[in-house]
């Protein structure tokens, strides 16, 4: 049985203690997605904009001198610290709010738009979450959701999931796009446009973010050093010597509108 509270803390703990890693990290801080956010966007200077789940801010930096406010929440207390920390030189109309994305304190209608930015793997309730952003946007409100995705295949789904809960003990699922767009329907939200991107990491840096100990990396190495021809080809996997160099994952970008 699945214990969200324990899942949850386990996040709060995760980020809260690698948070200025996830401000400075160039997977979080760079990437063609965030140039994107504002022309699929097209923001009016007098909007208000929600961004869950901030991790390093960089999606609300983004946005933040294109709209009116930002409310840039966060599970973790820490994580939003440092957000603070990155972007009060950037951004004065950016309010920081520790919330719960299954459960965002705000009021039905309240946002022109918002943002979820590679966090939603982290969600044990990702249908709650869909729900709940509906909820809180205005009617015609866009929704920009980027984050990792498993394939649809079982066995490359299983393969990355593993992977990621090996690397990252507060690692949920990573969902597939079938999986979130039957949720999106449900919550009255339309997809507008979208697209996918095979996206690169360092393995080295990219492991040791998040693994506690040399021997989780040599874990996690083994998984990947493990898969076949046909996951080490889907995944990019490069090896040099027996080690792992770098591997790919997918990421999708999918922009969503509430019905009027």
């Amino acid at each position: 049985m699945r214990d969200d509270a324990k899942i949850k803390e386990e996040v709060k703990q995760q980020f809260g203690a690698n948070a200025e890693k996830y401000v400075s990290s160039q997977t979080h801080a760079t990437g063609d997605d965030l140039s994107l956010l504002v022309p699929w966007l097209t923001p009016s200077p007098d909007w208000v904009v929600l961004d869950v789940a901030t991790g390093g801010g960089h999606a609300t930096k983004k946005i933040a001198d294109q709209v009116g406010q930002v409310f840039a929440t966060d599970l973790t207390r820490p994580m939003l610290e440092a957000a603070r920390k990155h972007l009060d030189a950037h951004c004065r109309n950016v309010f920081y709010v520790v919330a719960d994305a299954e459960a965002l304190p705000f009021l039905d209608a309240s946002f022109d738009a918002a943002v979820c930015r590679i966090a939603a793997h982290h969600f044990p309730d990702p249908q709650a979450f869909v729900q709940e952003v509906a909820r809180v946007l205005k009617p015609g409100g866009k929704f920009v959701l980027i984050d990792n995705i498993a394939p649809e295949e079982e066995k490359l789904d299983r393969f990355v999931n593993t992977l990621e809960k090996l690397r990252d003990t507060s690692h949920v699922r990573s969902y597939s796009r079938s999986e979130w767009l039957a949720w999106m329907e449900r919550a009255g939200l339309s997809e507008s446009q979208s697209r996918i991107r095979k996206k690169t990491f360092p393995y080295a840096t990219w492991v040791r973010r998040t693994a506690e100990s040399e021997e989780q990396v040599t874990e996690v190495t083994a998984h990947i050093l493990g898969g076949d021809k046909e996951i080490h080809e889907y995944f990019s996997v490069v090896t040099e010597g027996g080690e792992v160099v770098s591997i790919q994952v997918d990421e999708w970008m999918a922009m969503f509108v509430k019905a009027e």
